[in-house]
């Protein structure tokens, strides 16, 4: 059996290997096809120009940051927990790096694609530059895994890599995620208020000066920041796995067995498991993305929901096959389908409420009176969304658990990897959709046939919806793995004090320092969602100020016989991202060594219970609310509404909804989102030395 074991955990590290050649052979296909006449190399270069300065100063921040957690874990942990820190963050910047690249030299290639008048040509091109970022994603991190599993020999110093290792890629995520999304909101509120509400232009004008930051933002946020954020989630779900199985009871994971073995034996086999699964879904994303580019003459829509929906499906297959291998029990395989059926549940429903149905219908409509019932029925749409996202994640979890019996903390474990299993196609589609809408904006700006702009169009629209369904998935994967890490730090914590000689950690409900630290813990969510907000605001504002100014100043500006100054407006996104993103990065770094070595490990265990009750809620609510807003603002552009067209005052209505929703769904949600796993890794990390502080 063990030998079974060593061959089927080369899977992880070969599935890698192969990912990121392919993603090679994507990254230069791209790059070698043609990017269109001067404007639209020059409009290219610009935004590329822009998205890589941006990286460039904010990986100066975080190499930064890096150093000083790196010193404070080697001084209180080990050197080799600060080496895997650094692997986890090194890896999740190169992640990010190399398939923002990819997305930068994609769009103008996709417009360019477009004007020859092949919709199947631009769409490939864009799949085919989201993919670089899909397959690094996926391939950086189950290497960094099957490193850390394969160096790391004994139970003790692999939790602690691991643990350590998760910190790294986390944090770089919520910085990455919510630096890159006060960047991208703020010009994108900025440009859409200065453009469409003060000068009743079009939006994507080339006279607009805030519309090549707002290109430059869809790549910071959405593909480098989204990046961190799925390559963070995959690695915490794995990571929770395996800490679970490292520290739960021998006879327990024992039971996971089909036949009788010996403790350690048992103890291998599920520490492998978690990466073995994830090394499978790898493969079968791989399978997806070339059945994608293969539907290229279907419908759009057809491709992109089919390549997100099918691969974690079709997952439970493979898992079914392979687990009898092992002589693992097939409650695995329930805990994984669980994971995987709920994942695309919470897609189709995220879809619903987001997508041109009858919520978004309904806020589109409560436009026709004005801007303040239009917030209202947004908000209204965003709340419900929770309700149902939230039962069902509810619901994924107790059939995972009830799965696998007295272990049924692994399966809820196992279930957040099962949906995650497709994360390199999900993450495809997701960096696909800010490809297509760059693709727009520079057919839009460099003036080429609106037959351009009209596939661009319908390929942005279809990216729009499948990056509602990739925040769902994103979200509903963190609050199982939270549930998982949050279980996996009591173990810990449990460990250390009975090794001390002490009672195990009281969790009972009548004991006021957990009730005190999830009221502590409750209020984080608050924080960073506000902080995040008001960067956004703040600097949409110095935008709209900005952009106002040229158009008074620069003269033949508004008749368009001037060129904008769009440099000003990059630079003040940048700066307001990079310093913004400060506050958010201390509360969830922080926050638990503060709570944990003041009011002991049971408050900082009510403390991520509150954090998760919470914050999933704001999530999900920010997130689909925001998706409501903005499709209900396309949806009137679309002449969903007859009578009133684009620019009119239900537009404009609509267009203030938006300018609410974007921070809400981009930066704020997901920033949230990022929080609770990143408490929960760093409260794992720290588990043992809260615990035996005094």
């Amino acid at each position: 059996m063990e030998a079974t074991l060593q061959n089927w955990t080369l899977l992880p590290p070969v599935a890698g290997a192969v990912a990121l050649m392919i993603a090679a052979f994507f990254f230069f296909r791209v790059k070698a096809l043609p990017e269109g006449n001067e404007t639209m190399q020059r409009i290219g270069g610009y935004i590329r120009e822009g998205a890589m300065a941006f990286l460039t100063r904010e990986y100066k921040v975080l190499a930064m940051y890096a150093v000083v957690v790196f010193g404070a874990l080697a001084a209180l942990v080990s050197p080799v927990a600060g080496m895997w820190f650094l692997a986890g963050a090194v890896l999740s910047l190169l992640a990010g790096f190399i398939g923002m690249k990819a997305a930068t030299y994609g769009n103008v290639r996709t417009a360019q694609a477009a004007a020859n008048g092949t919709k199947a040509d631009a769409l490939v091109t864009a799949l085919d530059g989201g993919a670089v970022m899909g397959l690094c994603v996926a391939g950086l991190a189950l290497i960094g895994l099957f490193a850390v599993y394969k160096v790391n020999a004994g139970e003790k110093e692999l939790g602690a890599a691991l643990h350590a290792f998760a910190v790294g890629a986390s944090s770089i995520a919520l910085f990455a995620r919510i630096g890159g999304g006060i960047y991208t909101k703020a010009a994108d509120v900025g440009a859409d208020i200065a453009g469409k509400v003060v000068e009743n232009i079009p939006e994507d004008d080339p006279r607009n000066p805030g519309v090549i930051a707002d290109n430059v933002g869809d790549n910071v946020g959405d593909v480098a920041g989204m990046g961190a954020d799925i390559y963070e989630s995959l690695v915490a779900a794995v990571v929770a796995a395996m800490a679970i199985a490292l520290t739960a009871d021998a006879k327990n994971v024992q039971s996971l067995l089909t036949s009788a073995t010996s403790e350690d034996t048992a103890r291998k086999i599920a520490v492998a498991l978690p990466l073995v699964l994830a090394g499978l879904g790898l493969v079968v994303s791989v399978v997806g993305i070339f059945v994608a580019r293969a539907m290229r003459n279907s419908p759009p829509s057809v491709v992109l929901r089919a390549a997100m929906v099918l691969p974690p499906i079709i997952l439970v297959g493979a898992t079914a096959l392979v687990l009898p291998l092992l002589g693992v029990k097939q409650g695995v395989t329930v805990a994984l389908a669980a994971g995987a059926v709920g994942g695309a549940a919470i897609g189709l429903l995220t879809e619903y409420y987001t997508g041109t149905f009858r919520p978004v219908k309904s806020v589109a409509e409560a436009a026709m009176t004005g801007a303040g019932t239009n917030v209202i029925r947004g908000m209204a749409v965003g709340m419900e969304s929770v309700a149902y996202c939230l039962l069902l994640v509810a619901g994924v979890g107790l059939l995972a658990n009830y799965a696998l019996g007295d272990l049924g903390l692994y399966g809820i474990a196992l279930s957040a990897v099962g949906m995650l299993g497709g994360t390199a196609i999900v993450m495809t589609v997701d960096a696909y959709g800010p490809i297509a809408d760059n693709a727009g904006g520079i057919a839009e700006m460099s003036g080429l046939d609106p037959k351009v702009r009209e596939i661009t169009d319908e390929l942005d629209a279809v990216g729009n919806t499948t990056a509602a369904i990739g925040k769902g998935f994103a979200i509903g994967s963190a609050t199982l793995t939270v549930v998982a890490l949050f279980s996996a730090y009591s173990l810990e914590v449990n460990h250390a004090l009975l090794a001390a000689g002490r009672e195990k950690m009281n969790l009972s409900l009548d004991e006021p320092k957990i009730l005190i630290g999830i009221l502590v813990g409750s209020v984080l969510p608050f924080i960073v969602g506000a902080s995040t907000m008001l960067a956004v605001g703040k600097a949409a504002g110095s935008i709209v100020n900005e952009i106002k100014r040229q158009f008074d100043t620069i003269v033949g500006l508004r008749e368009g016989k001037a060129e904008p100054q769009p440099k000003a407006i990059v630079d003040i996104a940048t700066s307001a991202a990079l310093s913004q993103m400060i506050l958010p990065g201390l509360v969830a770094v922080l926050g638990p060594a503060v709570i944990g070595y003041t009011l002991g490990p049971a408050a900082l265990a009510g403390a991520l219970a509150g954090a998760l009750a919470v914050g999933a809620s704001l999530s999900l609510f920010m997130a689909n609310a925001g998706g409501a807003w903005d499709n209900a603002k396309k949806y009137i552009e679309k002449g969903g509404i007859p009578g009133h067209p684009k620019r009119s005052d239900t537009h404009k209505a609509a267009v203030i909804g938006d300018t609410v929703g974007d921070p809400f769904k981009d930066t704020s949600g997901p920033g949230v989102s990022i929080l609770i796993k990143v408490m929960s890794v760093v409260s794992l990390l720290i588990a043992s030395m809260v615990a035996t502080r005094g």
